[in-house]
């Protein structure tokens, strides 16, 4: 994903409220250079995963609906993970290409068991008909056909995915320059490499070439280590708990930052052991 590379290393350099510190970049890199964690997929058991190509149709709509749980302060990813992979087991086809497209708040709460509307809930619900008419239109209703168009390229399934998904277009402009993140579209190919554990539909000969999902934990995370360092300004709205609005200078900054540190990171350890570390830091090759 050399655009996702590209553009949140231009961000890095015109940033105005994150810096990037190259010492605590050297030292997360020394102290993880021998002891990287490796991480199972699926490791809490929540996960929908039968080998096969309803897998892939319940990892696209999981992914889909992946964002923005914040609101509602008892709802987690693990909550949709497991909510999905329960309804899947009840009905083997509520993820059809047909099915989907009908969906209404209302039902995609009973689906989940979720009390309660979800947060953003028309537009997730949206996502779900997006994803159910192009499935269905290029790719005879199955996320297995678009996995197998992509020819075992992790860079060619996100392409597919944002050319074909305008809901997985994770971009937007910061300074004039259009920056590229494609946060979901990435963690899909992630999920197939995990889930099937880089055989089959999870095979891919450029997966080192995804890079870090940028979400709104790992700033933070990152922060905390010292390799990201906020200007007075944003520090002062993260500690007031003042909501940072999409596609602000400061949000776009967090997230491309995160990548670009991350993938500092990630070089440096290479050239310091000779690893190559994958999915931000966490998963060994």
């Amino acid at each position: 994903m050399e655009a996702v590379r590209a553009t949140s290393a231009w961000v890095a350099s015109h940033s105005s409220h994150v810096t990037v510190d190259s010492s605590g970049v050297e030292k997360v890199a020394e102290r993880m250079k021998d002891s990287i964690p490796k991480v199972e997929w699926d490791f809490e058991g929540i996960h929908y995963f039968d080998d096969g190509p309803l897998t892939v149709q319940y990892l696209f709509v999981l992914d889909a609906l992946n964002f923005c749980f914040w609101p509602d302060k008892e709802m987690t990813y693990d909550h949709l993970a497991a909510g999905l992979k329960e309804a899947l087991q009840n009905d083997k086809s509520a993820f059809d290409a047909d099915r989907l497209q009908k969906y209404t708040g209302p039902e995609l709460r009973k689906l989940l068991k979720w009390p309660r509307p979800l947060p953003l809930e028309e537009e997730r619900v949206r996502l779900m008909h997006e994803v159910g008419f192009e499935l269905e239109r290029s790719f005879d209703g199955k996320a297995s056909k678009l996995v197998e168009s992509c020819e075992k390229s992790a860079a060619k399934l996100v392409a597919l995915i944002t050319s074909h998904f305008p809901g997985f277009r994770d971009h937007t402009v910061y300074k004039g320059h259009q920056i590229f993140l494609y946060k979901r579209a990435q963690i899909f190919a992630a999920d197939l490499w995990g889930a099937f554990k880089g055989q089959g539909y999870g095979e891919f000969n450029d997966i080192e070439s995804v890079t870090m999902f940028a979400d709104y934990i790992v700033p933070a995370v990152l922060q905390q280590l010292g390799v990201l360092k906020f200007s007075p300004s944003l520090a002062n709205m993260i500690e007031s708990n003042r909501e940072i609005s999409s596609g602000s200078e400061e949000e776009v900054e967090l997230r491309a930052c995160s990548v670009h540190a991350v993938e500092e990171i990630r070089e440096l350890i290479h050239r310091k052991s000779g690893k190559q570390v994958i999915f931000y830091c966490f998963i060994l090759q």
